[in-house]
């Protein structure tokens, strides 16, 4: 079978999944399929791109499956003309998604191996708007502004208000939180005016931050 059936099969199945979950989002879902999965996700498991399974990248991270990535940007809920802040690059692939929507994304991630592999298929693929850097999120990100939507994939032990003061009126963030010692959740915190409204989503995958290891790899 060539990649491009490989793609083309795997992006089908993953619709059909998807949809049984009420997941039917066609800007969002076109964006993915906009976005071969496979160009993301070390060779050996091109064929599980489009998998529920999370696969492992280089530096010890992982690459979420297709399913959950799809569905933190459909309840990211990102508009066209948006600015969106990512904490946690690691492949690339949920940023390349959010930029084939939004009008500027900016990622930054820990390891720097990751955040030029990023980079290299955002040009391959013809992505100006996505800005990759190497950066310690663990403290936030200063001097950058304000953002319309921010997501987070790298857990805190409470929501990191730091990055939730860069939402504008309006915005809302998603944000994996440590309920336990090994027990993850993705919240979602909307900000109107000086208030901000907290919702529990789903269970995540995610590990604990480590903080300044940005200055080092």
């Amino acid at each position: 079978m060539t990649s491009r059936m490989i793609e083309k099969e795997g992006f089908a199945a993953l619709v059909l999944r998807l949809r049984s979950e009420g997941i039917s989002d066609i800007d969002l879902l076109t964006a993915v399929e906009q976005t071969p999965r496979s160009q993301f996700v070390p060779p050996l498991f091109a064929e599980s791109a489009y998998s529920s399974r999370t696969l492992p990248i280089d530096c010890g991270s992982f690459m979420e499956g297709a399913d959950f990535a799809v569905r933190l940007l459909d309840r990211l809920k990102i508009k066209p003309g948006q600015r969106v802040l990512e904490i946690g690059t690691g492949s690339g692939f949920t940023a390349a998604v959010i930029g084939r929507i939004a009008e500027r994304v900016l990622t930054i991630d820990r390891y720097r191996t990751l955040t030029d592999a990023a980079h290299k298929r955002m040009d391959a693929l013809g992505l100006r708007n996505v800005i990759v850097r190497h950066a310690d999120g663990s403290a936030g990100l200063q001097g950058e502004g304000t953002f319309d939507r921010i997501l987070v994939t790298a857990a805190f032990p409470a929501m990191p208000r730091f990055y939730a003061e860069q939402l504008v009126s309006g915005g809302s963030m998603i944000a994996p939180l440590m309920v336990t010692e090994d027990r993850c959740m993705m919240v979602r915190l909307s900000k109107t005016g000086s208030r901000f409204d907290r919702e529990e989503l789903f269970e995540a995958p995610y590990m604990p931050i480590v903080p300044k290891l940005a200055a080092f790899l």
